[in-house]
This record gives structure tokens, C-alpha cells and sequence, in this order.
């Protein structure tokens, strides 16, 4: 049977790799990157060079670009299902043509694979699918939630109090609903107005590029905001998470 390994390689910084995780990059047979475009390179480059690094020859490479996904629809949950459902069936065509059956496969995955992200899901509609047979192995990595909070050196968690993890669009929708709450990717810097919370914020953690702000709301807000439109504007993509603490 086919075998894959779905790999969490850290939120950048490339010694965030487990022992773990360089094991399973050196039991590969095959490494599938989905491409996300020239804009994104640096992200498919970083996942070459711990291949690079880490595989064991002799592997191969074997790569799909992503789908496009309409981000302008106010429909963000059928958009969102149309993009999973058409990178659902790029990433099976790679396992079906390029995995022979004995040979493992790798999908290095950003951050956690259980934190905030498709690949998981993905997997599975595969597998529903009935196309394509195999087997599959979660590794897990460095989230950028636990890199958020060893850059601040604070605590995810209080004594007594619930964390809640959402993203910056629900927070918009239905405000802060814990004293403590995880934001995941916020574009439109939805903690604006929430002054009685501390926000430690931070953008492109574990790499060279990485930004980090900590402080009232009301104090940083707009340094961060500045800070948020500058990086995106410079490099062309921004991938951002933040703790809001009330105060």
C-alpha cells in the first residue's frame, strides 16, 4: 500500500524541526509541494532546503501549483469548499501518478498540521473519494501559536480561564468571547476598538522577516496596523497570528 506522512515542519524558523519530523523527512520516497506562485516561493523554498538537508537520496520531487481561490466572494465558506474540493483532486492526481504502491509520500505542512490548516482535511476527502488507496501518518510541528508565545514569553493559558482560538473575520463578526483568544490571519486587524485587551501580535515568527508587538490596544493598535500594511505591501503575502489578553 501506498504510505503517506503529513509533516509539520515549524511556523519558519527551520531548527523548529522535530527529531521526529527529520525522521520522517528521511523515510520519504516522495515529497509533494503544492506551489502557491512566484509571490510565495520563499515558502516552497524553505521546504526544498529541508529536503534538501534532511532527505535521504535518493528521493524525488514532485510538485502542482494550488488552485486559485476567489477571495473577493462574500460567500467565504463555498468559496473555501470549492478551492479544498479542486486542490483535493491536484494532490490526489500526485499521489496516484507519482507514489508507487510500497512507497512513502511527504506533504511538509506549515506549522502544525492540526493547527489551521486544510491538509488534513484534504487527506480525508481523498480517501472518500475512493480513487487513490493508502495509508497515512501525522507529524506533528511548532505552531505558530506555540512560536507566538515563546517570542513574548508568556503563557498561553491562565489559571482558571478558557482560551478561545478563532480568526480575525469571526472575531469581527462576533467579538472577543474569552478573556483569552488566539487570532489566526487577520487581515483586516479586527481587534481594533478592543481596549480593555492586551495584544502580543506577531508576522512571519522563526523567519528573518519576523515582527513582533506587544501592548495595550489602544497603545499599539495602529503601530500595528502600519507595521501589518508595510510587510504585506513589501513581500507580497503576510502570515500573522495574535493573543488578545483582557486586562
Amino acid at each position: 500500500m501506498k504510505r503517506l506522512l503529513i509533516i509539520g515542519i515549524g511556523a519558519g524558523d527551520p531548527d523548529h524541526l522535530t527529531l521526529q519530523a527529520v525522521k520522517a523527512i528521511a523515510a520519504a520516497d516522495v515529497f509533494f509541494i503544492v506551489d502557491k506562485g512566484e509571490v510565495k516561493h520563499e515558502l516552497v523554498q524553505l521546504r526544498q532546503d529541508l529536503i534538501q538537508e534532511h532527505g535521504r537520496a535518493p528521493y524525488r520531487i514532485a510538485e502542482a501549483r494550488d488552485p486559485e481561490r476567489d477571495r473577493t466572494t462574500p460567500a467565504y465558506a463555498a468559496a473555501v469548499e470549492d478551492w479544498r474540493a479542486r486542490r483535493a483532486l491536484a494532490c490526489e492526481t500526485l499521489i496516484r501518478d507519482e507514489l508507487a504502491d510500497g512507497e512513502t509520500g511527504a506533504f511538509l505542512v506549515w506549522g502544525d498540521p492540526g493547527v489551521y490548516d486544510s491538509t488534513l482535511a484534504i487527506v480525508e476527502q481523498i480517501l472518500e473519494r475512493g480513487q487513490v488507496v493508502f495509508d497515512y501518518e501525522v507529524i506533528p510541528g511548532i505552531s505558530s501559536v506555540a512560536a507566538l508565545t515563546a517570542r513574548h514569553r508568556i503563557g498561553l493559558t491562565q489559571v482558571g480561564r478558557p482560551v478561545h482560538l478563532t480568526t480575525g473575520r469571526r472575531l469581527a463578526q462576533e467579538g472577543a468571547t474569552a478573556d483569552d483568544v488566539v487570532v489566526m490571519l487577520d487581515a483586516h486587524c479586527s481587534f481594533a476598538g478592543l481596549d480593555d485587551f492586551t495584544i502580543y501580535w506577531g508576522a512571519f515568527l522563526g523567519t528573518p522577516d519576523e515582527i513582533l508587538v506587544a501592548g495595550p490596544v489602544a497603545e499599539v493598535g495602529d503601530r500595528i496596523r502600519a507595521l501589518r500594511a508595510e510587510a504585506r505591501e513589501r513581500k507580497g503575502w503576510i502570515m500573522d497570528t495574535y493573543l488578545l489578553r483582557r486586562t
